[in-house]
């Protein structure tokens, strides 16, 4: 089924470490990037009119920061899509929040609207990384923000970074043992990425800072998948740890090759076995203009079956890849890799899947698996 995916590229502050489509602006701007984002929902079925995008089962309103709309604005958006589209009955409807932007009137209405997955980017319960990573909101206020939002929902994820400065081993498990023990049933942990452009790219660059070394990184990351397994959270995805019936169905959509529709600045969709995506500059997306589509090739399917399907729970397909030309067992890598325990086996030998333990390093073992 569909995924619908929306994205807000407001925020109050950009973060020191963010890439993504994202920058602070006027109430004037907000309002005509949502009158040309509903204009754009209303005329989705024109250009895909078939049956099967008629309904879906997942929502996710990301950013950006979409908890800086304000209750209209937001309502105008779901609005739109319900008008558009037919929502299944065990629907998840995910929205992006900043624990300084949301308070009692913004989550009843998010109760109210359908909304009932909130994914808070708290990132650190640390004060002074909150400070070098550009966040507007400390660790207490990150923690009230959680306690109040468990008043409405019983679905809440939090993303953490690891690698920020001043990173300390023991209190970033701490930090996790603190937010689920308050209730929360996603974790999100990401190794914190040097982004081009970035002002923390620009501080290490420039030799400011000295960041966690890459080894330190990945044993916290490790400290953190087993403790959390400890905890009844199993990963499901190199960075998604979820107790079980809590995954993100929409983000599986991504990892598993459903078709998804995004809308909005530099937003991406999957669609017709084509990847779409949207401008990344206002200009060129008020115009229509600056889109980019293109049909995956055979190979292009095969690298990123490998690709998606190690760094989660469901693995590859030998026979899949087989159909597309591609005979993985006959790779040089593999069979030591079977060895190992590196890969693990499953159904007839069909289904390979990588252990666990070595998600932290999986880059090298999907690029040695690569076709050549």
């Amino acid at each position: 089924m569909l995924g619908v995916y929306i994205h807000i590229p407001f925020c109050q502050q950009k973060c020191a470490y963010c890439a993504f489509a994202s920058f602070v602006t006027d109430e004037k701007e907000r309002e005509r990037y949502i009158k040309k984002l509903i204009f754009d929902i209303n005329n989705f079925h024109l250009l895909y009119p078939q049956k099967r995008y008629r309904k879906i089962d997942t929502i996710y309103i990301g950013g950006g920061t979409p908890s800086l709309l304000s209750i209209k604005q937001l309502e105008k958006i779901i609005q739109a899509v319900k008008e558009n589209f037919n929502l299944a009955e065990d629907y998840e409807f995910t929205i992006e929040c900043n624990p300084n932007s949301i308070d009692e009137e913004k989550l009843k209405f998010y109760k109210q609207c359908g909304i009932n997955r909130l994914s808070i980017g708290v990132q650190s319960l640390d004060d002074d990384q909150l400070k070098f990573a550009g966040r507007l909101h400390n660790g207490d206020c990150a923690m009230k923000a959680i306690e109040m939002a468990g008043k409405y929902f019983d679905n809440i994820s939090c993303d953490v970074l690891i690698g920020l400065l001043g990173m300390n081993k023991d209190k970033y498990i701490m930090q996790i043992e603190k937010l689920i023990s308050n209730g929360v049933k996603h974790i999100s942990a990401y190794m914190l990425q040097i982004e081009k452009g970035t002002l923390i790219e620009k501080i290490v660059k420039e030799k400011r800072v000295t960041l966690p070394l890459d080894e330190d990184c990945i044993e916290v990351y490790d400290r953190t998948a087993k403790f959390l397994a400890e905890n009844a959270f199993y990963q499901y995805e190199v960075s998604n740890f979820a107790i079980n019936g809590y995954e993100s169905k929409h983000n599986l959509k991504y990892w598993t090759g459903e078709e998804y529709v995004g809308f909005g600045l530099s937003a991406h969709s999957y669609l017709g076995g084509k990847r779409i995506s949207c401008a990344d500059r206002l200009d060129l997306y008020y115009k229509d203009e600056g889109e980019f589509s293109e049909e995956l090739s055979n190979k292009e399917l095969i690298e990123e079956h490998i690709m998606l399907g190690l760094r989660c729970k469901i693995g590859i397909n030998k026979n899949y890849l087989l159909e597309k030309g591609y005979d993985i067992t006959k790779n040089s890598y593999l069979q030591d890799f079977i060895e190992k325990e590196i890969i693990i086996t499953q159904k007839d030998d069909n289904i390979l899947k990588l252990n666990p333990q070595y998600y932290g390093v999986n880059n090298f073992i999907i690029t040695s698996l690569l076709p050549k």
